[in-house]
């Protein structure tokens, strides 16, 4: 953690606040990694990270930036919508190349990320009148359009992956390797928790959601140790959701358990995560608004991270190209090459699609 200057009851004169202690030559907590969330005071303990294939704790590594970039052909004076702001990796590129008479809007649903990435981006010289960020969901943009007197914009950038940030923090609940409370919401000031879903859940309402929104083949399984567990008490932690997942399946044959691994746990986590924040539902209308704010010959780069996106993603694309309102479309997803996986693994599972907003319609 930054190092801070607070005064002596005595004296009144300043001292440094001790860093937190951490067992080890090396931080393993993400607390404990003063270092990496302090980039600007810390350059070469970034650096070191990402050439060891990390991203380090508190920030998130844009994803096929080359090839968004390549697609999207931002030029100077247009005006952009990021959807999915998130650390603003790929926003801050977008708006080097329309700067200076250019305005991008960046929308995110993480009330805790958003203003940390408006202070960074500002930071680097972005004024209000060329960068606008906006808390909300993106299924909402034509409305916040409209609230700027903006009817249209040239290009539409959506990353749908869960963030680093969020991933690599314990208090956000979204992984399952370290102990958290179990969130899972996007924006950790509305809605429902996980657990609180989970208190309310039908059994075959959650394991239809698992097969839904994961492809989960145990889903009825897990489904009902669940519901064993949340009789017993509300399932609160990480960890313990961790727990209940693996105790369904050391009821499978040992070479099943070897070979599914951790995967059933990630994708119950992905399936919550979804189920908690109405991820689907968002995405769906964000797809059938897009032609409304996306302007004749402008273009979209849309990024999924599992199945359920990319399909919804692809049939509105091609659905578009079919009446019309799209005249060009990825026919193949784009993916990222082993060496940006080599350096990023959490690239592996991205999909990139895009559009051409047609100019007849």
């Amino acid at each position: 953690m930054e190092d801070r200057k607070t005064p002596t009851s005595e004296t009144g004169s300043e001292k440094p606040k001790r860093r937190p202690r951490y067992r080890g030559t090396h931080p393993r907590k993400f607390h404990e990694k003063y270092k990496e969330l302090n980039p600007d005071r810390y350059p070469d303990e970034i650096k070191k990270a990402k050439e060891a294939g990390k991203t380090p704790a508190g920030s998130h590594r844009p994803i096929l930036l080359k090839e968004i970039i390549e697609i999207l052909k931002p030029r100077p004076g247009y005006v952009a919508v990021d959807a999915t702001l998130g650390y603003g990796g790929h926003s801050l590129e977008i708006l080097k190349k329309i700067a200076p008479n250019g305005r991008l809007i960046g929308f995110d649903l993480d009330s805790t990320e958003l203003p940390k990435t408006e202070s960074r981006l500002r930071a680097m010289g972005f004024p209000e009148e060329v960068f606008t960020a906006r808390h909300g969901n993106f299924s909402n943009i034509c409305e916040s359009l409209d609230d700027w007197g903006i009817q249209q914009v040239h290009l539409v950038l959506a990353d749908l992956g869960v963030s680093s940030m969020q991933l690599d923090n314990p208090d956000r609940g979204f992984s399952f390797k370290v102990e958290g409370p179990l969130d899972l919401r996007m924006d950790p000031s509305f809605g429902r928790t996980a657990t609180e879903f989970l208190m309310w859940v039908k059994e075959k309402d959650l394991a239809q959601i698992l097969k839904d929104n994961a492809d989960e083949d145990h889903a009825d399984l897990i489904a009902s140790f669940i519901m064993k567990a949340r009789r017993q008490a509300p399932i609160q932690t990480t960890d313990r959701l961790a727990a209940v997942i693996g105790a369904a399946l050391k009821t499978l044959q040992a070479r099943a358990q070897r070979e599914l691994g951790d995967l059933p746990v990630r994708r119950v986590f992905q399936a919550l995560r979804i189920a908690v924040n109405s991820e689907f539902k968002s995405l769906e209308v964000f797809l059938e608004n897009l032609p409304q704010f996306l302007r004749p010959g402008g273009r979209v780069a849309i990024l999924t991270f599992h199945s359920g996106e990319d399909r919804r993603v692809k049939k509105s694309f091609q659905s578009g190209l079919r009446s019309g309102i799209y005249q060009d479309v990825a026919l193949e997803v784009i993916r990222p090459g082993p060496e940006e996986i080599r350096s990023n693994p959490r690239a592996s599972s991205a999909k990139l699609r895009w559009a051409i907003r047609s100019t007849r319609k």
